[in-house]
């Protein structure tokens, strides 16, 4: 098939999605049809472990308008959805979840927000959170705010990865080669205009979140790492405060010892500031390291991701 012949790509990652595929598969393939014009589905599996596999071999056999990507291991998502905006021809290309979370009902809305050619690319932000648990959503919303003082960057709050941009904004976004991706920072950093779609949050059709409380902090302290130095004044700003405090201890220590003569007790005191102190450069340490290991990761220049196999 001939690059322009595809007028919308619709790229989904998977990763042990052999539940949710054939409904995912319904639904997009009604919207892309509706379109009246040609498209594709691309699907990148991320090195599954389950039938997910099987599936789309069966489903590009059936139906030629379908391609897929499947990685030798488990690369994450950002490699997948990578992968897949790569393997893109449409003139214009869409991104989504496979789980269902992503509605495809919004894709005729979006497409011709950005066919107007007053946008370049069209973004979903979800509304509520309705079904995660309290302390997940606490501490997400925490992290916006957060990434927007660090960064300088308009991270929207419930912004989602499901968004639907034309060819000159999956260019940008593909000139950036970075192997430490962040979407959801690379996306604002790159400017264009952006219409945005909101929703209420959708459960998923079927199976678990791939994304437990420890990843998706992990995942937060990468896009604060990836998009800003910011961390490492901040620490540097702590350790010049703690260096001050404990200056004015010092001073205090020994003019109390040559005004009243006191030996100055506190033997658990001194455990306790000891302790903390150390807290604080381990954890400064650790920003550094980050910064290190990024950089070390990029100097190495491996591939973001492996191929298995492809069609």
């Amino acid at each position: 098939m001939i690059q322009d012949q595809v007028y919308l790509s619709l790229v989904a990652p998977c990763y042990n999605e052999e539940m949710a595929l054939p409904q995912f598969y319904a639904d997009t393939v009604k919207i892309g049809e509706s379109i009246n014009k040609p498209f594709e589905l691309v699907f990148i599996d991320d090195g599954s472990k389950d039938a997910t596999l099987k599936i789309l071999r069966q489903m590009a056999h059936n139906d030629a308008r379908i391609h897929y990507i499947s990685f030798s291991r488990n690369f994450g998502k950002e490699a997948a959805m990578l992968a897949g905006l790569q393997a893109a021809r449409g003139t214009y290309i869409a991104v989504l979840d496979a789980d269902g979370q992503d509605p495809p009902s919004l894709i005729p809305q979006m497409l011709e927000a950005v066919e107007s050619g007053e946008y370049d690319c069209a973004g979903t932000r979800r509304i509520n959170r309705t079904g995660e648990p309290p302390v997940r959503s606490f501490f997400a919303r925490r992290f916006y705010r957060i990434m927007r003082k660090i960064t300088g960057i308009d991270i929207i709050d419930g912004a989602r990865d499901f968004r639907l941009m034309n060819r000159r904004y999956m260019d940008a976004l593909l000139a950036l080669p970075e192997r430490n991706r962040f979407s959801k920072g690379i996306f604002p950093w790159i400017g264009f205009n952006t219409k945005w779609f909101e929703y209420e949050n959708i459960a998923r059709t079927a199976g678990g979140t791939k994304w437990s409380f420890w990843k998706l902090a992990a995942y937060s302290l990468d896009g604060m790492t990836a998009f800003s130095s910011k961390p490492i004044a901040i620490v540097s700003a702590l350790g010049m405060a703690l260096f001050m405090v404990a200056l004015a201890i010092i001073i205090f220590i020994i003019i109390r010892k040559l005004a009243y003569g006191d030996p100055v007790a506190g033997w658990a005191s001194t455990i306790c500031i000891i302790l903390f102190c150390s807290g604080i450069q381990l954890f400064t340490t650790g920003i550094l390291g980050q910064y290190i290991a990024k950089t070390y990761t990029e100097t190495k220049q491996r591939p973001h991701y492996i191929i298995r196999e492809a069609q």
